[in-house]
């Protein structure tokens, strides 16, 4: 990431910071574990005094602890520790040995930049209703954001730090560890602190969490595979900018879009279509007939019966638009022209616009849904692409360059009253508008770099006001992403979240 784009993403993040925990008794003395831990203490402020306990036959820590939440911009929990440096690996098989308790109260293995209660953190936290995920706040001071797994309720839980970067793994009884999806930046500086701790989620409560069969290994462990590329499917919560993980798959998947009931999600892998549940699952290839080379840009129709997409099946190389019948299978070719990419819907499902290259110029075209004559929206200099209707047909908003960087613009659906959207220190591509017509999101990384791929970016949102920007734009998102994260319109259908994908390139 460059300075640029980190100063802000932490300017952002603290942005939203907020403490909303009540004083209390400072932090216990420091006790001395046995095993591989250096020390313990509370960290933050707690009414009841943590313990710990260990077990050197079973590898085990007993470990008790109070604290009001680990969370918001402050912590508050009981933390064994120990100090290292460079690459770290944490595993340890976790239980609440007691029933009840609070649902949000936590077990957790944390790297930690230092023992202030509003320190820099990254976690793999096990709620007590069996919720687990990938918690981190990214600097000091700053709000705690959550990448939700998609299992529950793991017996055994790793946190690996390799360079930067932060990851999680999980499994269940006598299963192998797996990759649990996303993953965080956290710059530490050296020697940080690396755990185990418990929250009770209640400043009057003290629970207990069993660690057992703990790992703990610092330094790059040889490994005799070079690092795999992941992808993982998230959606986004803009209320709380809290993230899930609907879908980990090995390789690469883009471009995931929502159907028009909410129930499923699709996305592109290996030119083909494919359907997942929106609640996770085992996907499902949709048959699109003869166009098997898709690109990663497609649109699911208005009503959900059909898909429109690039695809160059027929002339490799030469992308044209097709539309295919979700039920049927069959497939009609739109344009006549090559090359042709990104189609968008009308919100009447009756035209397509879509981006092309005419006489070496990339423009913006529309066409109609049922094939016939292309009409050229925008053409002349620079790039000009990624179209897409507002809800209410009032409006395109599309990507163009020809202000000097990659900005959000918007025009009549005739292409006339072209005006710019965005406009700061970012490029900004692939404009979304919610399907209420209240927000668009966007993606944003630094302006010196081309479309990235696999690189820090950001998702953002502005509110609109009558198609135009309301707002500043506000932080939804950061992570390793870009081209193929959101090529494809990715709100929900009551747009509430957003979809998008990661990718990570797992040791």
């Amino acid at each position: 990431m460059t300075t640029s784009l980190a100063l802000r993403s932490r300017a952002i993040a603290c942005a939203l910071a907020c403490a909303a925990f009540a004083p209390a008794r400072l932090a216990a003395q420091n006790v001395t574990p046995a095993g591989v831990f250096e020390s313990s203490t509370d960290v933050g402020a707690v009414l009841h005094a943590g313990s710990v306990n260990y077990d050197a036959s079973k590898r085990s820590y007993t470990v008790s602890g109070s604290g009001e939440n680990m969370w918001f911009a402050s912590d508050a929990f009981q933390f064994v520790w120990k100090r290292v440096s460079g690459d770290v690996t944490l595993t340890a098989d976790i239980a609440f040995p007691a029933k009840g308790g609070n649902a949000h109260r936590k077990a957790v293995l944390m790297i930690r930049q230092s023992l202030d209660a509003d320190s820099a953190y990254a976690d793999a936290a096990l709620h007590g209703d069996g919720l687990t995920s990938l918690q981190a706040r990214v600097e000091k001071g700053a709000a705690t954001h959550e990448v939700q797994a998609n299992e529950t309720t793991p017996d055994r839980l790793r946190i690996v730090k390799r360079g930067e970067q932060v990851y999680i793994f999980l499994a269940g009884a006598g299963e192998p560890l797996r990759f649990a999806g996303g993953s965080v930046r956290l710059p530490l500086q050296e020697p940080y602190y690396v755990g185990i701790g418990v929250c009770s989620h209640e400043k009057d409560a003290v629970e207990t969490a069993i660690f057992s069969n703990v790992d703990l290994t610092s330094g790059t462990p040889s490994e005799s595979t070079q690092p795999r590329l992941y992808s993982t499917l998230e959606t986004v919560t803009v209320a709380s900018t809290d993230a899930r993980a609907v879908y980990v798959t090995p390789g690469r998947i883009e471009a995931p879009s929502w159907t028009p009931d909410g129930a499923s999600l699709l996305f592109t892998r290996d030119g083909r279509i494919e359907r997942v549940a929106a609640t996770g699952g085992q996907s499902q290839m949709i048959d699109t007939g003869s166009a098997t080379r898709s690109d990663s840009h497609h649109a699911i129709s208005p009503d959900g019966q059909s898909l429109a997409m690039g695809d160059d099946s027929r002339q490799p190389g030469k992308t044209a638009i097709y539309v295919a019948s979700v039920a049927r299978g069959t497939l009609l070719r739109v344009t006549r022209q090559v090359p042709s990419w990104g189609p968008a819907w009308s919100p009447d499902g009756k035209t397509l616009a879509f981006t092309a290259e005419r006489g070496g110029q990339i423009g913006i075209y529309t066409v109609p849904a049922s094939g016939g004559d292309e009409a050229p929206l925008v053409t002349g200099p620079g790039r000009n692409e990624a179209p897409e209707f507002s809800p209410d047909g009032g409006y395109i908003y599309f990507n163009s360059s020809r202000s000097g960087s990659r900005q959000v613009w918007r025009m009549r659906p005739d292409g006339g009253g072209q005006e710019q959207v965005t406009g700061d220190d970012y490029n900004n591509l692939y404009p979304h508008v919610s399907p209420d017509g209240k927000r668009i999101v966007f993606l944003s990384y630094d302006k010196n770099l081309d479309v990235p791929q696999d690189r820090p970016v950001l998702l953002r949102m502005m509110l609109l006001s009558d198609g135009q920007s309301a707002a500043k734009p506000a932080f939804l998102a950061l992570f390793n992403g870009g081209l193929g994260s959101i090529d494809a319109p990715s709100w929900s259908p009551d747009s509430k979240r957003l979809a998008f994908v990661s990718y990570q390139m797992i040791p």
